[in-house]
């Protein structure tokens, strides 16, 4: 999460589920620090440190021990400050699970562009992942099918054109060759048409 999204009493809540959280904390952050663990600085790590909140408001929303993990991205010179309740692993790894989130931000924007689930059809978690796999299985199976036929056209061109012959018995290459011979060729012209003639 990022620094936006700083809410203790549900972090809190997170953290007595169980389960694990890293987010960004902010500049004005006031804590008291429990103590500090030595870091390697040629990793970008300045400071590993335990810390209970310090205001009144964060305190009673979060009464818990968290750790603090200052890093420095060697590449962009630029400092962040992790909180976490993650304890168990080495403070570079919490720089690395952060660095990571946007990996799975671009993987949710890809199902959203690439795999078309309107709705769900069931609620419960192993509903929704039956349907978010078997959309990528469809996926997969028509870039095989695109690549090994030599298809003409975008992935997203190929899906559509199937979707709507869908119950057609004719070879997939015929049925898709037949849909581009449809489009007509874009005439090339340096002016526009004000009318259709």
């Amino acid at each position: 999460m990022d620094r936006g999204y700083i809410d203790f009493a549900r972090l809190y809540a997170v953290n007595l589920f169980p389960a694990f959280f890293v987010i960004r904390a902010k500049n004005n952050l006031r804590f008291t620090r429990l103590n500090s663990q030595k870091v390697d600085k040629t990793l970008g790590l300045r400071a590993d440190q335990r810390i209970v909140l310090k205001g009144k408001k964060s305190r009673d929303a979060y009464p818990d021990v968290l750790r603090r993990v200052s890093y420095v991205d060697l590449d962009t010179n630029k400092r962040f400050v992790f909180l976490t309740n993650i304890f168990t692993v080495p403070a570079k790894t919490v720089a690395d699970i952060y660095k990571q989130r946007w990996q799975v931000e671009l993987f949710f924007r890809w199902i959203k562009q690439h795999l078309r689930i309107k709705t769900f059809y069931g609620t419960s978690p192993n509903a929704v992942k039956i349907q978010i796999w078997t959309a990528v299985s469809i996926y997969l199976l028509v870039a095989i099918m695109k690549k090994r036929l030599q298809l003409p056209g975008s992935l997203h061109t190929i899906l559509q054109i199937l979707e709507v012959n869908i119950f057609e018995k004719r070879p997939i290459i015929q049925i898709v060759k037949d849909a581009h011979k449809q489009e007509p060729e874009p005439v090339a012209c340096n002016q526009l048409n004000l009318f259709n003639s």
